[in-house]
């Protein structure tokens, strides 16, 4: 199951938007449809999601269209072109116009939802902006911002720290893995004690996790 992940599904088709919810939601995305150009450009303007599924045939503005506008906005969620239009032309033509993936219909379920996953997964690993449980954090401003829309401005190191956490958000960390990855120009491993203590006096004591034994794990913000 996937944990908040947040995914706009752009189709005229009725009964297929509704299958692609259904299966989305059945996988703990949080789904948002919108069935035109129009709608869909308003959506990825204002709303935050973590991928985008795109047809291309849609009533007021064609999908590539779309993608472009809100490329052009600096929209950068990542977008999976789903559409009858398949051919090797029509899938360059989508890829070069903004799209990060493209697939044909009919199509396989199971596939659809790995490239979800990996699109979710590459995005994960370049965003600046990451969401972690409670809030949110922003890289480039070193910044993070609560759920309850406080803001918390880290230091450099702290940010570089929460970071290494949040991108691996289930991956248990070590002290010795953190200093080679984070404190690299530390003699002592007591510095990540140190930082733990730090993040957890800005951001809640559960915002980083002791596994007994084995090192450190991302928590949620409090």
């Amino acid at each position: 199951m996937v944990d908040e992940r947040s995914v706009l599904v752009v189709e005229d088709d009725a009964a297929l938007a509704s299958m692609l919810r259904d299966l989305l939601e059945g996988e703990g995305y949080t789904v948002v449809t919108a069935s035109d150009g129009q709608r869909a450009l308003h959506e990825g303007l204002t709303g935050d999601f973590d991928v985008m599924v795109m047809d291309r045939g849609l009533p007021a503005i064609e999908g590539l269209d779309v993608l472009e506008r809100l490329r052009h906005k600096g929209i950068t969620t990542p977008a999976l072109i789903l559409s009858a239009l398949s051919n090797p032309a029509d899938r360059v033509e989508g890829l070069d116009r903004g799209a990060e993936d493209y697939l044909g219909k009919p199509f396989d379920i199971d596939e659809l939802l790995a490239r979800i996953r990996s699109l979710l997964r590459r995005h994960a690993e370049t965003s600046a902006s990451i969401r972690i449980p409670g809030g949110t954090l922003d890289v480039s401003t070193r910044t993070v911002t609560l759920d309850a829309a406080a803001r918390v401005v880290l230091s450099e190191r702290e940010c570089e720290f929460l970071e290494h956490l949040a991108r691996r958000p289930q991956q248990v960390f070590t002290r010795a893995g953190l200093l080679d990855a984070v404190f690299y120009d530390a003699d002592d491993g007591g510095v990540v004690d140190t930082y733990v203590h730090y993040l957890r006096k800005k951001l809640g004591k559960s915002c980083v996790l002791t596994v007994r034994g084995l090192g450190y794990v991302l928590g949620p913000l409090t």
